[in-house]
């Protein structure tokens, strides 16, 4: 796949959440010799400035911060350090100071207690995975390595003839298809980016920390998938990359999400402080409640209907193992969310409340309309209002979830195959396809 062929357009990009830093401080090459009459040659320099020792340079790089812009110094001849590199090595070696290494490492340097751990704001130290506090986060964790599945591994030729059959899908179909992949091969970066740039540095508990990077590793997988259908069914790519900005209910839902991860995602960003920690509590809600717990519901619920009628089953399953990981993502996401209310009570304030109970209302909205857009017409045994009620009656479930008054009083489940899909073990014909509770080997128990 080529990006070359929008590599220009302005698009949305988690860079842009850092726009007043533009970039991070790095190191910069040296500036080239400018071509002018050459330098008179520079007094040599004292001794005590060549052969500095490797501890105090060592120390000095650790906490300098960047240099201010100066004039370009004359660059100074390169000489031939003394001794072997592996002299030089072992010097260096035995000069080390350990105290240099603790003082990167957060919190505390003694063994870590179990009631020294924290969701946010933990001063133990973060590189101590054990005693756990959060069993249920190790076990998610756990669960998400076992049920571990690649996007080849799906057969897609069903769909390809299909997809290039012109009486294969209906025009309504074919827009649902690629309505579903436009949002979601964004929408899974969006959350990669989030729990990368933000979320994994403001957790401060290491068992919600693994799970976090599995997740992550798990939303690439989705992207992966993704692009994986729109390659195998020979799509426009631009088309359907660009949706998130071109397509209104596309990019209202990914500028939704957008919105909750600028400031956190700033290197500067620190928590600590009431303002600061509710911020976090708001993207945590953002991106588990909403984004992953209402924003995918409807076009996963249009591709897992067209799969029960046996129209592009590759795409269906590779969205049904994705619904699956979805599914344990809002679960952990909820469970780390509450955690945080109650060790810090003051957080969840009225405000709060009402804030949280607005996104997930807002959150709801978007998707309504999302499905407006894509069925304009009733398709495969749906309509925007049942689609409508059923987004209503996750909202209500969002809300219970946080301990929050439900608002759609009566809400029903219009697609209770949806909660036999999600919530039971179901097993296949292994020659059709896999189970859908798909383990690794050394997972796998046998009755």
């Amino acid at each position: 796949m080529s990006d070359q062929k929008y590599e220009d357009e302005p698009m949305l990009s988690w860079d842009d959440f850092n726009a007043d830093e533009k970039v991070m401080p790095r190191a910069q090459p040296p500036a080239p010799p400018v071509a002018e009459k050459a330098p008179a040659p520079a007094a040599p320099a004292p001794a005590a400035a060549v052969a500095a020792p490797a501890r105090a340079g060592h120390a000095e790089r650790a906490v300098a911060p960047a240099p201010a812009a100066r004039p370009a110094a004359p660059k100074q001849p390169w000489t031939q350090p003394s001794g072997s590199p592996l002299e030089r090595a072992r010097a260096a070696v035995e000069n080390m100071d350990v105290r240099e290494g603790e003082a990167e490492i957060t919190g505390k340097s003694t063994r870590v207690r179990v009631d020294d751990k924290r969701m946010i704001n933990c001063r133990a130290d973060l590189n101590q995975l054990v005693p756990f506090k959060y069993d249920w986060a190790w076990q998610k964790y756990l669960d998400g390595c076992a049920n571990h599945w690649m996007p080849q591994e799906v057969n897609m030729s069903a769909d390809i003839a299909m997809w290039k059959t012109p009486e294969g899908l209906s025009d309504d179909e074919r827009r649902i298809v690629k309505r579903s992949l436009g949002f979601f091969s964004t929408a899974d970066s969006l959350v990669a980016n989030n729990l990368v740039l933000a979320t994994y540095r403001l957790i401060t508990n290491p068992e919600c920390r693994q799970y976090i990077l599995r997740q992550s590793f798990e939303e690439a997988i989705h992207t992966h998938a993704y692009q994986y259908c729109i390659e195998s069914l020979g799509m426009d790519e631009g088309e359907i990359f660009n949706m998130y900005h071109e397509i209104p209910a596309v990019a209202k839902k990914a500028q939704w999400g957008i919105q909750y991860t600028r400031e956190i995602s700033d290197p500067q960003f620190t928590t600590g402080t009431v303002e600061t920690d509710k911020q976090l509590l708001q993207n945590l809600i953002a991106f588990y409640c909403v984004l992953e717990g209402i924003f995918f519901y409807c076009g996963f619920t249009q591709i897992l209907s067209m799969g029960r009628r046996n129209k592009m089953t590759g795409v269906a399953e590779q969205f049904q193992y994705i619904l699956r990981d979805e599914s344990m993502h809002v679960n952990f996401g909820v469970d780390m969310i509450n955690q945080i209310k109650l060790e810090n009570p003051h957080l969840w304030d009225a405000e709060m409340q009402d804030k949280a109970t607005q996104m997930i209302l807002e959150g709801t909205e978007l998707e309504i309309q999302y499905a407006r857009d894509t069925m304009p017409r009733g398709v495969l045994g749906m309509n925007a209002a049942m689609m409508e009620e059923y987004l209503q009656f996750i909202a209500n479930r969002r809300l219970a979830q946080l301990g929050l008054k439900e608002q759609f009083p009566g809400a029903q489940n219009p697609f209770p195959w949806m909660s036999e899909v999600m919530d039971l073990r179901k097993e296949k014909n292994f020659f059709e396809t896999r189970v859908t509770e798909y383990q690794t080997g050394g997972a796998l128990t046998w009755e």
